[in-house]
């Protein structure tokens, strides 16, 4: 793809659920980055030709982010992607970094690894007030030992396991319940969240949501920056857009939440 950036219009709002919590607008947006180069899968569209998709902002279909990304922008923040490698001065451009399920050889025929100046270059910019978000997935579905390589640097290692498992419909199998006055899920009080990796937390990092003893989520502060860590990338529109779930898992609401969570942490 030629263009490095791609800032999308706000789009429409069909879809867009339990936005009423989102924050207003900000004097100067913040800037949301989705990797699109350690997750970089593609397949043929109905035209038949080949087409990004997977965890992508444009992406609708319920494999995409394009309904977190709405949240994003409800709350007043402007969504952008990254197709290259991260370097000092592309990654200047970003309040929020969001790096995904970092492609396996099974899903592109030649991955780009995180390697040591992608670390040294992310590290640099968290210390200096980013906000890094790193989703995994569980164990073989996603890339680990390239990742573990980058949040470790953080106090987080991916397990690189399969927390969760749930048999076909059985939604309970996947069911959390939130604690009352979560610092990341306000507003929800049971979410779904199934077959993710969990985490292995040493500071300066500590556990914000823990489950029979296993880390779901951690969050790090590194210099001036912040760092969240979750073993699945469970805010994907299939389980967000309201169709899927029971009314009872309250993910649309745990979307906007994260998203609001996300644009407190970074600095003014």
């Amino acid at each position: 793809m030629k263009p490095v950036f791609s800032i999308l219009a706000l789009s429409s709002m069909l879809g867009l659920y339990s936005c009423a919590t989102a924050q207003p607008a900000r004097k100067s947006a913040p800037v949301v980055m989705l990797d699109y180069y350690f997750n970089n899968e593609y397949k043929k569209n109905a035209a038949g030709e080949m087409a990004r998709w997977h965890y992508t902002w444009e992406d609708k279909a319920s494999s995409g982010f394009s309904m977190w990304g709405d949240r994003f922008r409800a709350a007043g923040a402007v969504t952008d992607s990254l197709s290259v490698a991260p370097t000092a001065d592309n990654l200047a451009r970003a309040n929020v970094y969001i790096i995904v399920d970092a492609d396996t050889e099974k899903e592109t025929a030649k991955p780009n690894y995180i390697q040591s100046a992608d670390i040294e270059n992310i590290v640099a910019w968290v210390k200096k007030g980013g906000v890094l978000v790193m989703l995994a997935n569980d164990s073989g579905n996603a890339e680990f030992k390239h990742f573990n390589d980058l949040s470790t640097k953080f106090g987080i290692r991916f397990n690189e396991d399969r927390y969760h498992l749930v048999f076909n419909n059985q939604y309970e199998q996947g069911a959390f319940a939130v604690p009352s006055g979560h610092e990341l899920l306000p507003n929800a009080k049971k979410i779904f969240l199934k077959e993710l990796s969990t985490l292995t937390v040493e500071k300066p990092a500590r556990s914000i949501f823990t489950d029979n003893g296993h880390v779901i989520m951690a969050v790090a502060k590194y210099g001036k920056g912040t760092v969240l860590a979750i073993g699945d990338p469970w805010v994907y529109n299939e389980y967000i857009d309201g169709k899927k779930l029971p009314a009872e898992y309250e993910n649309p609401q745990a979307a906007t939440d994260l998203a609001n969570w996300l644009l407190k942490q970074v600095r003014k």
